[in-house]
């Protein structure tokens, strides 16, 4: 028997979560999909030369929200999954805390797998959050780099080559 699966969740908040709540979501009644993968980033110590003691992420809410839902509906668009769950948080975090939770069920484990992978790399890109690190010479804002926008890109040529972003 099929039940139609709660709408996607996504949540910016300065409060944690808990890893095995938001599993226990995505499994919740949902007997149809064979797969969840989910990723969990935390706040490193360490970036681009310096020792980093924690961060501090600022966004614009209406925007952030609008962004984060255009990237699951291009999931959705690109891969056939079945529930989506993805929390950011914001605020002041310290090195080791928990910053990011995506979460992706699907029937075949390879969808939830790129489905997840997408999500994070256009987070990293796409999503209008505005990250000052601090360390020990004080605040430095930090910019998307070179490398996560090329990460970002490579999935529209991978499923559509003549898709240009």
């Amino acid at each position: 028997m099929h039940h139609t699966l709660p709408s996607d969740f996504i949540s910016v908040r300065e409060t944690n979560f808990s890893q095995a709540e938001e599993y226990l979501q995505l499994c919740a009644g949902n007997q149809q999909d064979g797969a969840v993968v989910s990723f969990v980033g935390l706040v490193r110590d360490f970036n681009q030369h310096s020792q980093v003691q924690g961060l501090t992420l600022e966004h614009y809410p209406a925007m952030t929200e609008k962004s984060l839902r255009e990237i699951v509906a291009e999931v959705r668009h690109l891969w056939s999954v079945g529930r989506v769950r993805l929390i950011h948080r914001v605020g002041s975090l310290q090195a080791g805390e928990q910053i990011v939770f995506v979460g992706v069920t699907s029937q075949h484990r390879g969808q939830a797998f790129q489905a997840c992978e997408f999500i994070m790399d256009q987070l990293k890109t796409r999503a209008p959050f505005w990250k000052k690190e601090r360390d020990n010479t004080g605040e430095h804002w930090v910019q998307a780099k070179q490398q996560d926008q090329q990460k970002a890109q490579h999935w529209y040529h991978q499923k559509h080559p003549h898709h240009i972003r």
